[in-house]
């Protein structure tokens, strides 16, 4: 039995620890954060993930645990994956690091993530759900014969909508990283990647040619939204980001040349049920598409009785209503892909593997996410076969992570 280490408590922490039920051989046995520990480790507790222990530095909790996984928000990794690197050096018998998406804030940060994952040699896991989602799967699965007879797939489409984050530091775009493309467009330009790759090739298979990207402000920069966010310590008005994003990636297959196409769709202005993935593949003489909010389960709930509902997101992720019609998802962490990316990290782990997504892949995707920045502030195709661009893009710090949105956002300012 593996033993889990989290640092950081938050959101995703905790959906990470629901998702701990579905997988074998486990046990949550620490939690690290400067807030919500006490809660995440007895939640733990009541749910029978083990005997989770509250660990008040990464160095204790790397010693006390076979693997260690970095929850916490995108700012505070670097120092974060140092201090493992110090527990390790002083010790600590590490079978495995983990990292939520995205891999950092820009190339720079994501070098160095990996760099010293590499020189520790303990193995990764690159958490990207997306990729893991049993209905990807089970598609890709299913036409690996039509792969080979017919061709891999030469366009995706791929889309993750909400109304906007939890936090108030993911609406901060120099702490975050961005807008809701760094927040969410990493997952969906990950998984058009691999809707992409043919059944029988790795993920990071297809060589990235060329990104162009269409980036705006166009909710969270008006009344009364923009004073809703300043209630929630956010002046979108002096360091806005943006809460639409539309990336267009072309692929080449090296070993026949053919092209493809992936476009990623993301926005924090989608006021419906709840999170909505939309994902479609087209191949030659094929296809499949993925909606998350297509469920066998819903429910009503009437304005008499809503008064006793506190949790809108009990029926379903960035749910935005208590009652009326519902969209009701029996099992989130599975339809999102958490448990399958779990039990291929585990598997990996427990044989001294990387999984399926290490942290090179990670530092790929924040590659693409950089192109993208990158795009949309020259209004033109960034060019991923130039070395020249590719050297560029490895000090490349978008303005908008800068806090200088309102120079390249249209709607901000």
């Amino acid at each position: 039995m593996l033993t889990i280490g989290m640092i950081g408590a938050g959101f995703v922490a905790g959906f990470h620890a629901k998702a701990l039920h579905s997988v074998r051989d486990v046990e949550l046995a620490g939690v690290c954060a400067p807030k919500g520990a006490e809660e995440l480790a007895e939640a733990a507790r009541e749910d029978g993930l083990g005997n989770t222990q509250i660990l008040e530095t990464t160095a204790e909790l790397c010693k006390a645990v076979d693997v260690a996984c970095i929850f916490a928000p995108n700012f505070a990794r670097i120092d974060i994956m140092r201090d493992i690197a110090k527990a390790v050096e002083n010790g600590a018998k590490l079978k495995g690091i983990i990292c939520e998406k995205p891999l950092a804030r820009n190339l720079k940060e994501a070098d160095v993530l990996a760099r010293i994952a590499k020189a520790l040699h303990v193995p990764t896991a690159y958490f990207e759900n997306q990729i893991h989602m049993p209905s990807v799967i089970k598609a890709r699965r299913q036409l690996a014969a039509v792969h080979k007879s017919m061709g891999a797939v030469h366009l995706a489409r791929s889309a993750e909508e909400h109304g906007g984050p939890h936090e108030p530091w993911f609406w901060d775009p120099t702490r975050q990283g961005g807008g809701v493309c760094c927040d969410m467009g990493c997952h969906s330009i990950a998984v058009g990647m691999y809707m992409l790759t043919p059944s029988d090739k790795p993920p990071d298979y297809l060589t990235p040619v060329s990104v162009t990207a269409e980036m705006a402000l166009l909710k969270w920069g008006k009344e009364p939204w923009i004073s809703q966010l300043k209630e929630r310590g956010v002046d979108y008005s002096a360091t806005p980001a943006e809460d639409y994003s539309l990336v267009t990636l072309e692929f080449n297959d090296p070993e026949t040349g053919i092209c493809s196409i992936a476009q990623a769709t993301n926005s924090w202005m989608y006021d419906a049920p709840g999170l909505r993935l939309l994902m479609e593949a087209i191949g030659p003489g094929y296809s499949y598409n993925v909606n998350s909010l297509n469920s066998p389960a819903d429910m009503f709930i009437s304005d008499a009785a809503a008064a006793t509902v506190a949790d809108s997101e009990l029926a379903l992720e960035k749910a935005q209503a208590t009652r009326g019609a519902l969209i009701l998802q029996p099992n989130e962490p599975d339809l999102y892909g958490y448990i399958t990316e779990w039990r291929d990290a585990i598997a990996a782990f427990e044989q001294g593997k990387d999984a399926l997504l290490n942290f090179e892949y990670g530092r790929m995707v924040t590659m693409l996410i950089m192109a993208a920045y990158r795009a949309h502030e020259k209004k033109q195709t960034i060019d991923l076969t130039d070395s020249k661009t590719l050297q560029e893009l490895e000090t490349y710090v978008p303005l908008i992570q800068q806090g200088k949105g309102a120079e390249v956002l249209l709607g901000a300012g």
